[in-house]
């Protein structure tokens, strides 16, 4: 059974610096992607950034240049780090773990981490 487990976030005043992290185990698969996705009071859920097996990284642009997505892998656990910095208001939002595997049609989720900017 896959476990997605998030970890961070919390309050910060804008400008300052949050750091998301999110493990996955359990999958017989091979990985493929770990990404980050969050949602905003009144909005739908959208892409933050992604980043492949590989390390091949993609960013949406509002986070260019101030966020960094990372990943690892230690045994069979994988973890994906998201590093966010000069935060801004509208960052506000739950930030979701997702995780892709070769093989596997299913889209794994984890529970949702609240990152709050006050301005």
């Amino acid at each position: 059974q896959v476990q997605v487990v998030e970890s961070g976030g919390g309050l910060v005043q804008a400008g300052g610096s949050l750091r998301l992290s999110c493990a996955a185990s359990g999958s017989s698969f091979i990985l493929n992607s770990m990404g980050w996705y969050r949602q905003g009071p009144g909005n739908q859920r959208e892409l933050v950034a992604d980043i492949t097996s590989g390390g091949s990284a993609h960013y949406v642009e509002p986070v260019k240049g101030r966020f960094t997505i990372s990943i690892s892998r230690d045994n069979a656990k994988n973890t994906v780090t998201l590093h966010m910095n000069n935060l801004k208001p509208e960052d506000t939002a739950i930030y979701y773990c997702n995780v892709k595997f070769y093989g596997d049609f299913n889209n794994y989720w984890g529970q949702g981490t609240q990152v709050t900017v006050s301005s």
